[in-house]
């Protein structure tokens, strides 16, 4: 079976970084999981280029690229970063930059398209936070702007922590929104204002949440006071959950399902394309983590069943 969407994946995005939350074969086990329900084949997924050095300077300074590259970091810079420095760290994450910016021009042909990667919000451009070296989504996002390929965008940020870096790098930037539904009391301790930004109270559960997001999604989509976006990244983290041990929030599984269709169906209904990427996940049951990004995929081809991805390619830069 072909799935209707593309799909962005590369091996390398499992990274040995020894006993730790961040789950980094849950990227592999999505994929097979994908595969094994037969909801698509092994060759339908793109990899991903990496993303070139100039590509990261349009967010990123140039000391934190070189020191980010060739690991030239400081003790303290590490402990920000919260993981181990390495190669394959570096490398897979130059491919996730890779891969979210070529997800945004896939979408902006196909009307979605889906990373199996990505969703690092909180590098910001000078250092690195809570498991992101390099911020994928303002690289991307920054990218297809310089690009030409939209005028305007919008970072459409639903994964429970705030997207911190992404709200700081875009501050000075009307092309680019920012809007972010997250747990006011958790990680990061200083939220820097994005352009609309939703804290949530400890516990908030799916009542509440999905009619928040019901009253301020179409204000992102309309464009607050400016033209609308031609085109959202979707960070589609899955730690609202109420069994993730990173969250704070209560959703259920239906809960986040039913957020996921929301954002694609009012996207869809708006002639906006959609980037996802999966951004966080850290359910205490590890099968938990690998279903719930997979109902993001699933809700995705049910909003866009019609569109078909023409097997794997890479978009010319």
């Amino acid at each position: 079976m072909t799935f209707p969407l593309p799909l962005l994946w590369a091996p390398e995005y499992e990274v040995d970084i020894g006993t730790h939350v961040y789950p980094t074969r849950k990227y592999r086990l999505l994929r097979e999981r994908l595969i094994s329900e037969g909801v698509t084949e092994s060759v339908d997924f793109h990899r991903p280029r990496p993303a070139e050095r100039s590509e990261l300077l349009r967010v990123h300074t140039p000391r934190w690229v070189e020191g980010a590259l060739s690991g030239s970091l400081t003790p303290r810079e590490v402990t920000t970063l919260e993981l181990p420095w390495s190669e394959a760290l570096r490398d897979a994450v130059l491919l996730c930059c890779g891969g979210t910016l070529e997800a945004g021009k896939l979408a902006l042909e196909k009307g979605a398209a889906l990373h199996l990667g990505g969703g690092f919000h909180h590098a910001f451009a000078d250092h690195g936070e809570g498991f992101c070296l390099l911020n994928d989504v303002a690289v991307a996002a920054a990218g297809l702007i310089a690009l030409g390929r939209v005028a305007r965008l919008a970072v459409v940020d639903l994964d429970v922590h705030h997207g911190n870096g992404t709200a700081h790098i875009f501050r000075d930037t009307p092309e680019i929104m920012t809007f972010s539904m997250h747990a006011r009391d958790n990680y990061p301790a200083v939220k820097p204002p994005g352009d609309l930004d939703i804290p949530l109270s400890p516990g908030t559960g799916d009542a509440e949440y999905l009619g928040l997001l019901d009253e301020h999604l179409p204000r992102i989509l309309g464009g607050l006071t400016g033209p609308a976006p031609e085109l959202v990244i979707y960070l589609a983290g899955v730690d609202p959950f109420h069994d993730d041990q990173l969250g704070g929030l209560a959703l259920s599984e239906e809960g986040l399902r039913t957020r996921d269709r929301r954002v694609f169906q009012r996207c869809r209904e708006a002639g906006i394309a959609v980037a996802v990427v999966l951004a966080g996940g850290y359910a205490r049951r590890e099968e938990d983590t690998i279903r719930l990004h997979r109902n993001t995929l699933l809700e995705a081809a049910r909003v866009w069943p019609d569109t078909p991805s023409n097997g794997p390619s890479t978009t010319p830069p």
